[in-house]
């Protein structure tokens, strides 16, 4: 299967946002193929005590929506940091996990596509430290770090399946 980026798509909107926009879609397109398919127990399985496949789609959900509050010049709420810090809970619901990541993604494309061109020089504060980003920072980062746990995922999973009696 050809992946989103090469696919010719999204063309409309500048070569940044259609890169993170692509990003989002071939992390819903993995996380269909690897991990929708997971029982309960599979989700919050820890072979060799790494993150379970649980935290990891929590984790991408959850840090685009902190990412693009970033970039939208907003603080976090503390409903984001309550949200942050319950990540790693074990005894997730399989559906309830894979419903959180469906709807963080297709969040996260609706707040990409409000983002203007014009913005991603912008400087935004990161963090409690306000660490020095731009907004184009926030959507690479967006992308890239969701590129990331989307793989930690997958990887899980397949060790996680190949367990499967």
């Amino acid at each position: 299967m050809v992946e989103p980026w090469l696919r010719g798509t999204l063309t409309e909107f500048d070569a940044l946002r259609r890169q993170v926009l692509h990003a989002l879609e071939l992390a819903q397109e993995d996380v269909e193929r690897w991990c929708a398919g997971l029982s309960d127990s599979e989700m919050n399985a820890r072979p060799s005590g790494i993150a379970p496949v649980a935290f990891h789609l929590r984790h991408i959900a959850r840090s685009l929506d902190r990412l693009l509050t970033y970039a939208e010049g907003r603080a976090l709420s503390e409903a984001q940091m309550d949200a942050l810090r319950s990540e790693m809970e074990s005894g997730a619901s399989a559906k309830i996990v894979l419903d959180e990541v469906r709807a963080g993604l297709k969040e996260a494309r609706q707040r990409v596509l409000m983002i203007s061109q014009e913005s991603y020089e912008e400087s935004r504060g990161v963090g409690r430290s306000m660490l020095p980003s731009t907004v184009g920072g926030l959507l690479v980062h967006c992308a890239e770090h969701t590129q990331r746990h989307i793989g930690q995922a997958i990887t899980t999973a397949k060790v996680v399946m190949g367990a499967r009696a």
